[in-house]
């Protein structure tokens, strides 16, 4: 006897490659201007596997799409599908004349329903090669520089911050793929490279976190989960802050770059040369520096091993009664200098 036509389904489902895509929603348009101007639909696209990414597609991709799927799948008396047909959703009409951007605005709703419809066709659909290419993140769709994002945006600003779980070693926390200024207050500012500490998920697509001494929320298909929150991590109530932020200089001929890097270790946790020696290589995307620290005279003084580390440790906390810092700050500064030559920057920073 058959198995229900639910659980067929299921067990078709669970064989689908973790690749394949089985959502999508249409989170903005934008403008591209050239010889032609013209609007890209901005599509936040999940996969089978639970990743998500964007992809930008002209309407004409949508009508190419729908014309080679009809001429594949469509019936021919659709009372009447056969088992390799389905009735493929309706996709709103081309339009001539009228201002591109409001016809581009007034095709969202249309294009929201039809792309997901268009998915939650049978299983054996979602592995057509067209409609897997149509969704296929391409390398031009990640040279983009996604925007505002606004239809993904939470209903509401209001935003509720509590503090992350306590964990020995490390906490919830992405780093940032592109750059993302927020609308309001309620939303955090933060640039590509950045590590964000992660406070509580706000909806499907979006998240609180910290960064720079400031919290807010931001979209989470702009950043690439390092360590995800706990399932349970919604809307409880953690326990202390387990982020330190290290206020780092690179000295260079050219000038002086100032970073604040968020790193896993407890205030009370003494980082190794090694480790901090890695850190500041892939900060400032610099391989031949040297670890400095200055003393009370102002002069640097070259770290070399974990216990001229110690030694930093000691004098930033013997200074830091006289010096003014946020409480999830290190009590000392990194200044990061070329290795083969530290005389030249031996002056005040």
């Amino acid at each position: 006897m058959a198995l229900p036509q639910q659980l067929r389904d299921e067990s078709d489902f669970d064989q689908l490659p973790d690749n394949v895509p089985v959502s999508a929603s249409i989170a903005d348009v934008e403008e591209k201007k050239g010889f032609i101007d013209y609007f890209l639909f901005v599509i936040e696209v999940k996969t089978k596997g639970g990743s998500k990414y964007l992809i930008y597609r002209r309407y004409r991709e949508f009508f190419n799409l729908h014309q080679i799927l009809e001429s594949k799948y469509s019936p021919e008396d659709p009372d009447r599908p056969g088992p390799n047909t389905c009735v493929l959703p309706s996709l709103p009409g081309k339009v001539f004349v009228g201002n591109k951007r409001e016809i581009a605005e007034s095709r969202i709703p249309e294009l929201n329903t039809y792309v997901k419809r268009l998915l939650s066709l049978p299983i054996w659909f979602l592995l057509d090669e067209s409609l897997r290419m149509f969704f296929y993140q391409t390398d031009q769709d990640t040279q983009h520089q996604p925007r505002a994002l606004r239809r993904l945006r939470p209903p509401t600003r209001k935003v509720k911050t509590v503090k992350p779980k306590m964990e020995l070693f490390s906490s919830p926390r992405a780093e940032a793929m592109f750059d993302f200024r927020g609308n309001g207050k309620a939303e955090l500012n933060f640039k590509k490279g950045e590590v964000i500490f992660l406070l509580r998920r706000v909806n499907a697509d979006w998240l609180e976190g910290t960064v720079n001494n400031q919290t807010g929320i931001f979209p989470e298909s702009f950043v690439k989960v390092i360590k995800a929150l706990p399932d349970s991590d919604s809307d409880g109530e953690g326990g202390a802050h387990l982020y330190s932020c290290l206020h780092c200089f690179l000295l260079t001929p050219a000038g002086v770059e100032a970073r604040d890097v968020c790193v896993q270790e407890d205030l009370s946790i003494q980082p190794t040369h090694k480790d901090l020696l890695s850190r500041m290589r892939n900060v400032f995307q610099q391989q031949d520096i040297a670890l400095n620290y200055r003393d009370p005279e102002g002069d640097l003084i070259r770290i070399l091993d974990d216990e001229d580390v110690l030694l930093m440790i000691r004098e930033g906390r013997r200074q830091q009664g006289t010096v003014n810092r946020p409480v999830n700050q290190f009590p000392w500064e990194l200044i990061v200098t070329v290795a083969s030559d530290l005389s030249v920057y031996n002056t005040e920073a």
